[in-house]
């Protein structure tokens, strides 16, 4: 039975949580609605509510309840709720004390005034009016990472904060293994025949068109839209407000509709991770998800292992067709190979499945190199677009489609990148488990069924909450530490078919 201390300490962190939540809920609308000239009070806004939480999270009369209840369960289960709960928040009212109150909303107003002048950099393709706020942001957080502490590089601090327990050695090792077999990969593909013969899927379909057709297909992989709702950004992403508060976002290309069809099924599967978390546990981390690299995993499983498969097609294609009106003409087997084509582009969010670490080691190679001194902020075009040749061989037009195209410096999230590609790898390692134990999985895609899948990951990823960290995880669920193996082998086994390599 919970002591009263520990009672308390669950009421003041279902509070700081409610807090949170409100500030989710500005950022979505700051997203998707909110009109430019009210952006900078919604800098003020979310800047206020920042070091509110950061000052509820981090007081001395917390930290003193959280030692006298930490006492109390000394001798419980390592693994039992109260004791899960405790080590999570003690990780992180350490990691926040070690933050000044006027350093979070600095922070938080840099990267709200940061996204404005991203987004007019963007627009216009002119780097340099984003440049100070990048450079400022960048200040900021190597002095967060200061503040932190850190063994050998200021960066390692930052990727700490997304993925704890996971050192940044053993990703650099993994990512330096995909960037060598990946770059090997894509040269061959380059050379094979079959390249000139699949398809491009370039018809036109309007916006609207594609939107009934998204909410149909995600709906029934299983994303509650009672509970959720599904609206345009410049950039997709999902947010869990609250209880029955999720929210997806897409964008819409009506010359090539892959762009919203796979971006909103990666965004329905991050919302079906936080729409089956356990609900009463809301507020605290065994209602939370693990990290970020495995809520990505989530999203890449249903997005391309499933999405891209032809099994899935086989039950959706006919639907596909006769609500789009388009496609007519194309087999099967010929839109497998269309949605699978592999072509070094410029915009990570709709590279093919191939390439996709390349974008994600250039961002991570460079943040770094923000982080760590060995960049000056002036000099990233220049070095983005000598990594895009290097990579994947092509020459970057402009810096709108090259360093301008992410949204997430300019929100502060430095340490991120290499949470997509640690995602993709757990993502491989799950998927190889499910068809252990569901050797004939995929003959549910063909009649749209997914409900065998779904409570597998329910059973063995979304109801744990935050009871195993990443690599703990892992281990338990497949009974190997995590590899690179499984998504280098499923990549190179699925392009090679396809390529006839």
């Amino acid at each position: 039975m919970a002591t009263e201390n520990y009672n308390r300490l669950l009421s003041i962190y279902y509070d700081i949580n409610l807090l949170e939540s409100s500030s989710y809920l500005l950022t979505w609308d700051n997203e998707t609605n909110v009109p430019e000239r009210g952006s900078a009070h919604r800098g003020e806004q979310l800047s206020l509510l920042a070091g509110m939480i950061h000052e509820k999270s981090s007081s001395e009369e917390l930290g003193n309840l959280l030692a006298t209840v930490e006492e109390e369960y000394t001798k419980h289960d390592p693994y039992c709720d109260e004791r899960v709960n405790l080590r999570e928040w003690r990780s992180e009212y350490d990691r926040l004390t070690k933050l000044p109150n006027d350093l979070v909303r600095e922070i938080k107003k840099a990267t709200v005034d940061g996204r404005k002048f991203w987004l007019k950099a963007r627009e216009s393709n002119d780097f340099s009016l984003f440049a100070p706020s990048l450079q400022r942001i960048f200040d900021l957080k190597r002095r967060e990472a200061e503040y932190y502490g850190y063994v050998t590089e200021p960066y390692e601090a930052l990727f700490a904060i997304y993925e704890p327990g996971i050192q940044l050695p053993y990703i650099e090792t993994v990512l330096s293994q995909l960037r060598d077999d990946l770059k090997q990969l894509v040269r061959d593909i380059q050379g094979s025949s079959v390249a000139a013969e699949i398809k491009n899927l370039d018809e036109h379909i309007p916006a609207s068109v594609q939107e009934t057709f998204v909410r149909k297909i995600t709906a029934q992989i299983g994303f509650d839209y009672e509970s959720g709702r599904l609206d345009i950004a410049p950039h997709p992403f999902c947010m869990q407000i609250g209880p029955g508060d999720t929210r997806l976002t897409t964008r819409f290309d009506e010359d090539y509709f892959p762009s919203a069809l796979f971006s909103s099924l990666h965004e329905a599967g991050h919302g079906l991770y936080e729409q089956n978390l356990p609900e009463n546990a809301w507020g605290s981390p065994l209602g939370s998800y693990v990290s970020l690299g495995i809520h990505e995993s989530q999203s890449r499983l249903w997005e391309n292992m499933v999405g891209r498969s032809e099994s899935f097609w086989d039950y959706w294609l006919p639907i596909f067709k006769q609500d789009m009106n388009a496609y007519k003409d194309l087999t099967l087997e010929q839109f497998h190979l269309a949605i699978n084509k592999s072509n070094p582009s410029f915009i990570r969010v709709e590279a093919d499945e191939l390439t996709y670490n390349l974008h994600i080691l250039i961002r991570f190679e460079l943040e770094r190199a923000l982080v760590n001194g060995t960049l000056e902020t002036a000099d990233l075009p220049r070095v983005w677009n000598e990594k895009y040749r290097d990579y994947l061989g092509i020459e970057v037009p402009n810096d709108s489609v090259g360093c301008l195209q992410d949204i997430h410096w300019c929100t502060g999230l430095v340490g991120y990148f290499p949470t997509y590609s640690l995602g993709n790898l757990i993502a491989a390692q799950f998927y190889h488990k499910i068809k252990i134990d569901y050797p004939d999985i995929e003959e549910d895609y063909k009649i749209g069924k997914y409900d065998r899948l779904l409570d597998w990951l329910k059973s063995n990823v979304h109801h744990k909450g935050m009871t195993y960290r990443t690599s703990e995880l892992v281990e338990k669920i497949t009974g190997e530490k995590l590899s690179a193996t499984y998504l280098l082998d499923y990549l190179k086994s699925k392009y090679g078919k396809i390529y006839k390599l």
